[in-house]
């Protein structure tokens, strides 16, 4: 194997496994920069040895054993640190009995809840909102500072200093490896909401890279939403969002072409669509519309999300519904973000006029500043308008300002499209 192609994929496995290598070992260690530590040491070892002797067949089980024997030994030195401050004659039959099997248990354990207690441990109270779903992103969804700061519309270097100084917070505050007690859960929700969701999106419509969906993200979020829901039955968000991630995953095979091109909603193949996820999003969203609270902004976004997947075709989507819906979110979620969204939904209902208005003045909005969909929308709304060469010019923009190797390519051929 070439050194190139080992290195490439290293970077997959690590990609698809860190998360849970990181989580085994913070439950051990007790301590999340120790267990990063670790978990950096077996990627080292990876990336010595894979290139001559081949990936494993197991790369995630080799990660993880490996790991496991740089653990113990850290395990044997603590314990032998801890003997000097002891009588050693006295201790020496107490300490007869190795603690190696209990640390071997506990690393061989199934995963269980590790990776949601992780989360839960990035989004301790005694981090800002902004360090705990940064945090958790850069541990649960293995990504990097740029693709924080992407998602969050911040500098890197802002992530870059959040996520540092989380972990020495928590260091300091000798926060543990557990899950909140029930009096605390109800408080704590809402962020690790934010982080499920967040680690979805980039598996959904990846911020970078060569490949438009990570489908192993988007399987990691619902996982951890479905946890959610069996923890939290009663809190409508938590079935709103496994209801919006269920009916999005729906999609994931009519989103790409036989070359792994974007295919954008309008466009795809509704036979395509899952529809177990679609079945299972919607009873989600009728569990939380059953609980008879007003909803919030995830079960608007799944009910936005149903009007979709209960349309047959394109033209038959309800989008005057959608714009309600709209309206409503904004309301009790304001953001540039959502007024774009809304502004497509009222080009939809009511006509490109209506809609270039609306994404006209979102244009001196700083937060949308870097933000590719926004010449993209607009791009589109100018060609349905006959304004040909406004619309290239915003393609092109568009295509200037994402990091999606996909999305370049599609809009770039957006750009050919209205050449013509």
């Amino acid at each position: 194997m070439s050194e190139t192609t080992a290195r490439q994929a290293i970077e997959a496995v690590w990609r698809i496994e860190s998360a849970r290598l990181v989580a085994g070992l913070t439950r051990v260690v007790g301590d999340l920069s120790q267990a990063e530590d670790l978990a950096q040491d077996a990627l080292v070892v990876a990336l010595e040895k894979w290139p001559e002797s081949g990936v494993p067949e197991n790369p995630g089980a080799w990660l993880m054993a490996t790991a496991k024997h740089r653990a113990l030994d850290l395990f044997r030195r603590s314990k032998m640190l801890d003997r000097k401050h002891q009588d050693l004659v006295r201790r020496l039959e107490a300490e007869q009995v190795s603690l190696e099997p209990e640390l071997h248990a506990a690393l061989d354990d199934p995963i269980g809840d590790d990776l949601l207690r992780l989360i839960f441990m990035a989004c301790h109270p005694v981090l800002s909102v902004e360090a705990r779903v940064a945090l958790t992103l850069r541990l649960l969804g293995g990504l990097t500072s740029e693709e924080i700061a992407r998602a969050f519309l911040v500098p890197v270097s802002t992530v870059q200093q959040r996520v540092v100084r989380a972990k020495r917070t928590l260091k300091e505050s000798k926060v543990p490896f557990e899950l909140p007690p029930p009096s605390e859960l109800g408080e704590r929700l809402e962020a690790v909401l934010g982080v499920v969701y967040l680690i979805f999106n980039e598996g959904y419509s990846a911020t970078a890279g060569e490949d438009w969906v990570r489908p192993t993200l988007c399987e990691d979020a619902l996982r951890l939403g479905r946890i959610l829901a069996a923890l939290e039955p009663e809190e409508p968000e938590v079935h709103g969002l496994l209801a919006l991630m269920e009916i999005q995953a729906s999609r994931l095979r009519a989103r790409r072409g036989p070359g792994g091109e974007p295919i954008l909603l309008m466009d795809q193949d509704r036979g395509r669509w899952d529809q177990l996820l679609i079945h299972r999003g919607l009873a989600a969203l009728a569990k939380a519309e059953s609980l008879h609270r007003p909803l919030g902004p995830y079960c608007l976004q799944a009910a936005i999300a149903a009007c979709h997947a209960r349309a047959k075709a394109p033209e038959e989507t309800d989008w005057e519904a959608i714009v309600a819906l709209y309206d409503a979110l904004a309301q009790i979620a304001p953001s540039p973000v959502v007024e774009l969204n809304r502004a497509v939904a009222i080009g939809m209902a009511f006509g490109p006029e209506a809609a270039l208005v609306l994404v006209d003045e979102l244009a001196a909005e700083p937060a949308l500043k870097g933000y590719h969909w926004l010449p993209s929308v607009r791009g589109d709304l100018l060609a349905k308008l006959g304004r040909q060469e406004e619309a290239r010019a915003e393609f092109e923009r568009a295509a200037f300002l994402t990091q999606s190797l996909r999305e370049r390519e599609m809009l770039l051929e957006r750009v050919r499209s209205v050449s013509i």
